[in-house]
């Protein structure tokens, strides 16, 4: 008996379809793929990046759950803390930020999974984990260098990634920061379609102790959510309280009658690890200088390259000094993201000197 051609299709289609679906419902298998990988790079908390993908067989309830590796460890991403998951858009894509590793991976989950929030091997698909993909990062163009300023006689290497600042994620790019003719640095914050760009540049090596000083021209008009932050910071090791991070900030914090200025020994939530002032308009001088279990941070009215000057402000810490590291110091210029009045309009601050005396 012929079969008809018809019928010989749908005979066909059958015995293909248990390869394609879920067990024929037409559900196709669930699998996860990435649209956008980030750098291969040694991981730290001061560097991120967006990474993006999409997924395919995908119920409602499930997340996906994000890991990077570094140093022969699976972290969780973006932080060990909630929310865990990201969130699967209805068009079946997911996009979310990442700390730096050497390779990325992306669970598709059950609400039911806990995932581990370091672990050396992940988990195969089964059970609450219903796809697993895995894929190494991007390999840094060699032709595209970092982005370097030659400023106050050191070289500064300009931030091109995302980062974690005053508790919230900013945008950086290279092209807010610059250098003009007489030597002076340049720092913008810029609109862009999806938000705010920030500028931050930091040395290319470690100083240690010393005096770090800084010449800023007039501030009076920077809008209350936006932060210039004069510090040292080292990114790669120890905790979020013990980074060697020292602070000269001007900021209102997103509240206009706050006071614009402050010194700060981290941990900042300690009650006197902070001093607030007010920081008149026109040209100022900031310095600090850091000794074995002792920071002076002084504040002076114009240029005073040489620190020699009457102070406008000084305060001495003696508790929570961190001992010099690795740190390096940066200069950056960003966006408070918790600001009672949000930022309105683009911005720029100019340092016209940097000196450091051992």
């Amino acid at each position: 008996m012929k079969i008809p051609q018809s019928l010989s299709r749908c005979f066909l289609l059958l015995w293909f379809c248990p390869l394609f679906l879920d067990g024929c419902h037409g559900t196709p298998k669930a699998s996860v793929e990435f649209t956008k990988i980030p750098l291969s790079a040694v991981g730290g908390l001061d560097n991120f990046d967006t990474i993006e993908g999409r997924v395919i067989g995908v119920r409602p309830e499930q997340r996906i759950v994000l890991y990077a590796k570094s140093g022969g460890r699976w972290w969780i991403q973006p932080f060990a803390r909630d929310p865990l998951f990201t969130k699967i858009q209805g068009d079946s894509k997911w996009k979310s930020v990442t700390h730096l590793g050497e390779e990325y991976a992306a669970l598709l989950v059950e609400p039911s999974y806990s995932p581990p929030q370091i672990t050396e091997l992940l988990p195969a698909a089964g059970g609450a984990v219903a796809a697993v993909a895995v894929v190494k990062g991007q390999t840094a163009d060699p032709s595209s260098p970092p982005k370097m300023l030659h400023f106050g006689g050191y070289d500064w290497l300009v931030r091109d990634l995302l980062s974690y600042r005053g508790g919230s994620m900013n945008s950086f790019e290279p092209s807010n920061a610059w250098t003009d003719e007489n030597g002076a640095l340049h720092l913008r914050v810029t609109k862009r379609r999806d938000g705010w760009s920030c500028a931050e540049v930091r040395l290319s090596r470690s100083l240690g102790y010393g005096t770090y000083l800084f010449v800023v021209r007039d501030i009076s008009h920077l809008e209350p959510s936006a932060v210039l932050t004069l510090f040292t910071w080292d990114g790669m090791v120890g905790t979020d309280e013990n980074r060697q991070e020292l602070d000269i900030e001007m900021s209102r914090w997103g509240v206009p009658n706050n006071e614009n200025a402050q010194y700060v020994v981290q941990p900042y939530y300690i009650p006197t690890n902070i001093v607030r002032f007010n920081a008149p308009a026109g040209v100022l001088t900031h310095a600090f200088r850091w000794e074995p279990g002792q920071v002076t941070f002084t504040t002076y009215l114009g240029a005073q390259v040489t620190g020699q000057a009457h102070p406008l402000n000084q305060h001495v810490f003696t508790a929570h000094v961190p001992a010099a590291g690795g740190e390096v110091a940066r200069i950056n210029l960003y966006v408070f993201g918790w600001g009672k009045v949000p930022l309105q309009r683009e911005d720029e601050i100019v340092i016209e000197a940097f000196r450091y005396y051992p």
